[in-house]
């Protein structure tokens, strides 16, 4: 009984907020699987039900519409091909009921095969239509079905029809090819090219090859126009043809493949470039052509080079590269080609003819793609094979190709393809002109020549350096006025947007070394122009660093006028290729600030890259010995190669790029210092540095350095870490010399990291080390006696004092454990001998090392054995390092190590290894011996040790009357030693050198060269 009852028997409704089923049978298994329960155990879960029926409903929407796409897919599918058959018989029983009327074929045959009718119906040798009209129908209903070539009854159609159609045009020559023809025909070709590019497949037969490609090269008669459009099908084709030549055995020559070949490029159309591009492209990428094609002479003989070499300059652009992008191979194969058609087409006359500026163009492109490539493996087979035995190698072919680019006429006549009427001053200056556009071309063609042939690279620079342009200005009646190289690409250079940016405004540097996104300030020049510009600029570098290395001060300081051609014929070359005074000054004005920003910005056009790796040159390529470090070193040269270029410079190694910039103003400033020629302060950058803090900055750059070298592992301190030429006979066995070689080239690499790292963190120190004439005299020597004394102060723990050195030692001597303050004492303690102070100095102290620098005592030993009586306060010391030193720097001696010249400057003997090793061979000793190899380390060693003697004199302050000739005191401040500068910035020999080592020869060479050309010039005048 319901004590509710309220009369209505009707269920009251139960609205359940809870998410709980009352239904206790609810949660037993029994629905639909893939129906969840109507009721949820929470709000979540109500949610996530809704949500999941939801993606069901759009799962079965997408099946459905996936059912209709293949259906309608399905369909298509069934009607196209019903209605292909339709055509195909169509077209079959036409062909079949032809050829049975005209040749009264009986109607057996009916019951054959589609592949069988076909067959009959080519051994039949059917008639040609009787009508334009009926070759027409049937070539509009053929191409309607046999343009993909799907089946081989498809092939045996269109050799068929080419036969037919063949016979048809030679027997109605009155057909007209144009309208509706024309379209058909390019058809008809396509279809005849897919079916010749799957010709190794089963579905051409080999015997369907020949005629199929005779049929395309008539078509090219017919419809060259077209045909060249469609240039990429049939270069496709005819690649496929010639790298399957020999499987496709008697049924296609050689001579028929390079008749084909050569057919589309014969016509001169519209399209003609682009059947070039195509045959560049698809065609001269194929490695080894004429292993393929059994020579190339043939197919050499109808090519334009010029216009190939017009037709490959699009497709290396930045714009178009990636169409021959990723595949080195085809690149440098293309370019050996281009070299071949070039070569051939002036038979004999390659090397003397100079190339064309589109040529160089092309060249110049290929080359830029492939450099690092080509100078690996150049590098490498150049190198022995106990140096690279795993290295790259290039094919013969290629090899001889490009080598053949390094000859002397080609590269010295390069500026002879200038036009006349475009070189003058002005043009120049307009960086729109077409003098200006030549410039670029010629800079880049030659700079890629310097990158793939480093070890030619002073032959290059000579060569270009000898070349010169026509001027403009020719008198009648005279012989050709020239200008010379330099100054040819020094107007260019000067002209630039680039040289009057940094020229005017030091603080713009950084931005046209960056990339434009990442540039500071606003320099609205395109990358393309930047990057022309900077190659012309960079190539000037180049050549001018060349010339001042044989130019004498006499000849820089001769020219007057910057761009004044050549009529002067008893003047010589390097006289003429002189720059005036005014020009060098902007010169070094421009150079002053690049210089400044690489060194000074190095962090921020570094930062995209590892800070620790080793330098980036193109130049530098490493191997060794075992497979897998020979790859490993390479892979780690590619890295640099990417990582260390200039943002903003395309193609450029930084490193490089800055030791070229720091080596001609190192070069100018040598100039200026024997000779002023420049105002007051003109190298001084005050400017960019607050003076008043430079001091403290450059000791703290100083103390960071000395951290961070702190953490490295310094333990290789011998001589013969740095190899030297002398050391690598030493070792008799080859296998130690490589291993020597190996290990030199690690600590070289380890060298160069660090180095690297230092100039990021220190670049006050990197300007003073590598351009000190950028801070004043009197500024440089405060900082240098503020590191000595850091250095005292790090070393001697505080004690700078000699005395106060001496009794901290002694007193710690008790906390150091094992240490004895006696014994090192001791060791900073020597007798030394009146008549043998230099030996005595050498045995006692070379084994300290850098320990030289502490405090040391001298006891003097007379002639008699006695000791002298003194205390050495620090007056012995001094008397001992001026003793030392005067007997070293001896040259009376038959074994002194140093020699004099006219002026009593002294240079290391050039000939003292090789007396020290005469001397052994008299005794007996071979070369392989330990007593031979000690005895010439110990000669290297006093060399080292009177280094130190030196450097001990200037820590100390103690002067010393020694002169060294000029040169030596270049080199010696650029090589050498553990914190010298750095490869870049070293020492460049230069003809002026020759002056200082021998004046007398220097004098007979000049003298010589004058006659030289005095001779040449009466011999060239009695000739006309």
């Amino acid at each position: 009984m319901f004590q509710s009852f309220t009369g209505n028997a009707r269920r009251p409704r139960q609205v359940n907020l809870s998410g709980r089923s009352n239904n206790p049978f609810a949660a037993f298994p029994g629905g639909s699987p893939s129906r969840p329960a109507p009721h949820a155990a929470n709000p979540e879960s109500a949610v996530a039900n809704a949500q999941r029926e939801r993606a069901l409903r759009q799962l079965e929407r997408n099946r459905q519409n996936a059912s209709r796409t293949v259906q309608r897919v399905w369909r298509g599918h069934r009607s196209r091909t019903a209605t292909y058959k339709s055509w195909k018989s169509e077209w079959d029983t036409y062909e079949w009921k032809r050829v049975s009327h005209n040749l009264g074929v009986t109607d057996h045959e009916v019951s054959m095969t589609e592949i069988e009718r076909l067959e009959s119906l080519l051994r039949l040798s059917p008639a040609p239509y009787s009508t334009a009209e009926q070759c027409l129908d049937q070539l509009r209903l053929l191409v309607q079905f046999v343009g993909s070539v799907k089946r081989q009854e498809d092939v045996l159609r269109l050799v068929y029809f080419c036969r037919v159609f063949e016979q048809t045009f030679h027997a109605l020559p009155t057909i007209a090819t144009e309208g509706e023809w024309t379209e058909l025909l390019k058809r008809l070709a396509i279809a005849i090219l897919n079916a010749l590019d799957s010709a190794t497949s089963t579905l051409t037969h080999r015997a369907a090859v020949l005629p199929l490609l005779q049929t395309v090269s008539y078509l090219v008669e017919l419809i060259p126009k077209r045909m060249a459009a469609i240039g990429k099908y049939y270069y496709q084709a005819m690649a496929s043809l010639t790298k399957n030549i020999v499987v496709l055995g008697d049924s296609l020559s050689p001579d028929q493949v390079t008749r084909a070949v050569i057919a589309l490029l014969r016509p001169i159309t519209s399209e003609t470039m682009t059947a070039y591009e195509a045959f560049a492209i698809s065609y001269l990428t194929i490695p080894n052509l004429a292993g393929h094609l059994g020579q190339l002479d043939s197919l050499a003989q109808d090519i334009n080079y010029k216009v190939l070499a017009s037709a490959i300059e699009p497709l290396i652009t930045p714009a178009d590269e990636a169409l021959l992008a990723g595949n080195t191979e085809a690149q440098y194969w293309l370019l050996s080609y281009l070299i071949f058609f070039h070569r051939h087409a002036l038979s004999g006359q390659a090397n003397i003819k100079t190339p064309d500026l589109g040529f160089l163009t092309a060249v110049s492109g290929l080359l830029n793609l492939t450099s690092s490539h080509l100078t690996r493996c150049l590098e490498s087979e150049e190198s022995s094979d106990e140096d690279s035995p795993n290295g790259p190698v290039l094919h013969s072919f290629v090899k001889d190709q490009i080598s053949s680019l390094v000859n002397q006429s080609s590269i010295t006549g390069l500026l002879s393809r200038i036009k006349t009427t475009h070189l003058s001053q002005k043009d120049l200056s307009n960086s729109e002109s077409d003098a200006t556009r030549e410039a670029k071309i010629l800079a880049t063609y030659a700079l890629n020549l310097l990158r793939v042939f480093p070890r030619r690279g002073d032959d290059i620079r000579m060569w270009l350096y000898m070349g010169s342009a026509p001027s403009g200005d020719q008198i009648p009646g005279q012989p050709g006025m020239k200008i010379p190289a330099i100054k040819y690409f020094w107007q260019a250079s000067k002209s630039s947007q680039i040289f009057n940016i940094i020229s005017n405004d030091s603080t713009k540097v950084l931005a046209l070394l960056q990339l434009p996104k990442h540039g500071e300030g606003r320099v609205s020049i395109s990358q393309e122009d930047r990057d022309q510009e900077w190659t012309i600029i960079l190539l000037f570098f180049e050549l001018y660093t060349f010339l001042l290395k044989v130019m004498d001060d006499e000849e820089f300081f001769s020219s007057a006028s910057p761009f004044a051609a050549s009529d002067n014929i008893q003047s010589s070359w390097t006289k003429e290729s002189a720059l005036p005074l005014k020009d060098i000054r902007d010169m070094t004005v421009f150079l002053k600030n690049l210089a400044f920003t690489l060194y000074w910005n190095l962090a921020d056009l570094t930062s995209k890259g590892d800070t620790t790796t080793s330098t980036g040159d193109l130049r530098n390529y490493f191997t060794n010995t075992t497979q897998p470090s020979v790859v490993s070193e390479r892979q780690e040269a590619e890295a640099k190669e990417n990582s260390n270029d200039l943002p903003g410079v395309t193609g450029i190694p930084l490193d490089y790029f800055k030791g070229l910039v720091t080596g001609l103003l190192r070069m100018l400033h040598e100039r200026d210092s024997r000779r002023k020629f420049l105002p007051s302060g003109h190298w001084l950058m005050t400017d960019r540095f607050d003076m008043e803090g430079f001091i403290p900055a450059v000791v703290a750059e100083e103390e960071k350095r000395h951290e961070f070298q702190d953490d490295e592992d310094d333990t290789e301190t011998d001589l013969l870490d740095d190899e030297t030429p002398a050391d690598s006979h030493l070792v008799g066995n080859s296998h130690a010399r490589q291993l020597i070689r190996l290990q030199a080239m690690r600590d070289r690499q380890q060298k160069a990291a660090r180095g690297k790292a230092l100039a990021l963190i220190a670049p006050r120190l990197e300007i003073l080390r590598n351009m000190p004439f950028f801070i004043p005299f009197a500024t440089r020597v405060q900082i240098f006696r503020q590191f000595i004394f850091r250095d005292q102060q790090r070393r001697r723990k505080g004690y700078v004092d000699p005395e106060s050195w001496r009794l901290s030692v002694a007193q710690s001597s008790m906390m150091n454990g094992p240490v004895n303050g006696a014994d090192i004492l001791a060791r900073h303690h020597a007798d030394i001998r009146r008549e043998s102070v230099f030996d005595d100095a050498f045995s006692e102290f070379y084994a300290l090392g850098d320990g030289l620098k502490e405090p040391i005592q001298i006891s003097f030993i007379d002639q008699f054995g006695a000791m002298e009586a003194g205390i050495d306060g620090g007056g012995v010391t001094k008397e001992f390092l001026t003793s030392v030193t005067s007997q070293a720097f001896k040259t009376d001696d038959m074994e002194s190590m140093f020699a004099e010249n006219d002026h009593h400057l002294l240079y290391p003997h050039p000939a003292a290894v090789d007396q020290r090793k005469a001397i052994l061979h008299e005794a007996g000793l071979s070369n392989s011996s330990s007593a031979w190899q000690e005895e010439v380390r110990d000669l290297l060693r006093r060399y080292e040790f009177l280094g130190r003697i030196i450097g001990k004199c200037l820590y100390e302050g103690i002067l010393v009357d020694v002169n060294f000739a000029p040169f030596f005191l270049l080199k010696w401040a650029l090589t050498g030693g553990t914190r010298s500068a750095v490869k870049e910035s070293s020492y460049r020999a230069n003809l002026n050198d020759l002056k200082d080592l021998d004046e007398g020869l220097y004098q007979g060479l000049v003298s010589y060269e004058t006659r030289r050309i005095f001779s040449f010039h009466a011999v060239e005048h009695k000739t006309h």
